[in-house]
């Protein structure tokens, strides 16, 4: 990979009930891994889900045994998350249940900073090379992983992508449906402009593709795989003027 096309920095916040934790890892971030910008620190996951409501981090540093709710309530709270998340903790027996929850890494404490090191250029990675790609005839592509390598698609034929966790997950006209390491942000950025709108906060459709819309039931979309998607009312208006915009260009 051209680490000169990776993303500079990651803005993160850090959740630990203890101050020491907390007020450390920052410290070894601050000092050793300049790829991270940690924009606050949280003592309960009470106080993360206001954080990121408020600073919209992209990745969360997240500790598991806290009082209250814990670090898997925190993520339960967030089940269309869009940021990426990193255990740190003291026990290590919780490490099936973080790959299960989605997390891209799982710190032991003491912090090795070594591991830290890999862990946060695995984040850089993650969010570093574009999701789709221009091809030489105009037309961007896209790698969709499979179980022996990978499918490449035409963005002509993703009907939407759907957020799953740090995840999308991406439907084709032929009705394969894949999950591909990236946050809808990223796809939003790299593909091609006016093409695809953001109808929800989990949801990113293909305004070529849609089929009908409807105000009932506050307003929703019908894809050409007759998939019905919520258009929240944040949205409607910014959806609306653009596929009329995207009627008139076609």
């Amino acid at each position: 990979m051209n680490r000169d096309k990776q993303k500079k920095q990651l803005t993160a916040i850090i959740v630990d009930d203890e101050l020491h934790g907390r007020e450390n890892l920052r410290m070894i971030l601050e000092n050793y891994c300049p790829g991270i910008m940690v924009k606050g620190l949280a003592s309960s996951a009470e106080e993360a889900m206001g954080l990121v409501e408020d600073l919209s981090p992209e990745v969360v540093f997240l500790d598991i045994n806290m009082p209250v709710l814990d670090g898997f309530d925190f993520i339960e709270s967030f089940p269309r998350r869009d940021f990426l998340i990193v255990f740190v903790t003291a026990h290590q027996e919780f490490g099936i249940n973080a790959v299960k929850a989605g997390a891209v890494d799982y710190l032991l404490k003491p912090i090795d900073i070594r591991e830290l090191k890999q862990t946060v250029r695995k984040l850089l990675e993650l969010s570093a090379a574009p999701p789709v790609l221009a091809g030489t005839s105009g037309k961007e592509r896209i790698m969709l992983p499979e179980t022996h390598g990978f499918k490449v698609a035409s963005v002509d034929d993703i009907v939407r992508f759907e957020a799953e966790g740090s995840y999308s997950v991406v439907f084709t006209k032929d009705g394969r449906k894949t999950i591909v390491s990236r946050t809808l942000s990223d796809f939003e950025e790299s593909l091609p402009p006016g093409m695809f709108c953001r109808v929800h906060r989990s949801s990113l459709i293909n305004l070529d593709l849609v089929k009908e819309y409807s105000v009932i039931d506050g307003g929703t979309v019908t894809m050409i795989d007759d998939t019905k998607i919520d258009v929240s009312r944040r949205k409607t208006a910014d959806f609306l003027a653009m596929i009329r915009k995207r009627l008139r260009s076609v």
